[in-house]
């Protein structure tokens, strides 16, 4: 018999309501050419910053020295992964948080996830991150990829100059930001999640999707 095989769509969606970092560039889409001004076709123009919705970190976003976004490898962009459903009392997630696994991609369920389900147009500074402790141990685990479901993997009031970021960028870490992991159960996927090419960039928005096969 076929696997049955369920696709999930883990984007925000792209629009001028959707919430955005403090200070970032808010999307806007308009129309360059229009069919009801006389135009052949319709052609949007898009004004939005490189970490707007669901994105992905580059290095260059917090180390300088190092590679943009067309340089990420993309066998960390896909494959299987692990979808961890953790909600620690604070805003951080913390070693405990992560099961033993031999898992290199780890997405991180938290009650973040909630929030999108009323597609917010509000910034909320009190989202779960990735604390200090956990990078340092997802760095140890060798892991490729780590995913957070708000649009920071660290949290809001995090010090000067970002050390979790830092921590994981340094380590060529993928980071995946603004997943709405809301309809996603825990366990194991597929994860296909492909930022745009845009070359030397410190990030890109990500159509990102999980696929999971299962026999009947």
């Amino acid at each position: 018999m076929f696997p049955t095989v369920e696709v999930f769509d883990v984007s925000l969606p792209l629009s001028e309501r959707l919430a955005i970092w403090p200070g970032d560039p808010k999307l806007s889409r308009t129309l360059a050419s229009s069919i009801a001004r006389g135009d052949i076709a319709n052609v949007s123009h898009l004004d939005l910053g490189a970490h707007t919705g669901t994105h992905v970190d580059a290095p260059f976003h917090f180390v300088d020295s190092m590679s943009g976004i067309d340089q990420l490898p993309l066998d960390a962009l896909i494959g299987p992964c692990l979808v961890v459903e953790a909600n620690p009392p604070g805003t951080e997630l913390r070693p405990q948080d992560l099961p033993e696994t031999e898992h290199r991609r780890i997405l991180f369920k938290t009650r973040n996830s909630a929030r999108w389900a009323s597609s917010p147009s509000e910034f909320d500074r009190d989202f779960v991150g990735v604390g200090l402790e956990l990078a340092v141990r997802l760095v140890q685990r060798q892991v490729l990829l780590v995913g957070v479901d708000y649009l920071s993997v660290e949290p809001f009031d995090a010090p000067r100059p970002h050390p979790v970021h830092v921590t994981l960028l340094e380590a060529r870490i993928v980071v995946v930001e603004g997943l709405d992991l809301s309809r996603v159960e825990p366990g194991e996927y597929e994860l296909f999640c492909l930022p745009l090419k845009l070359v030397g960039s410190d990030g890109a928005p990500a159509r990102t999707v999980l696929v999971r096969r299962s026999t009947p």
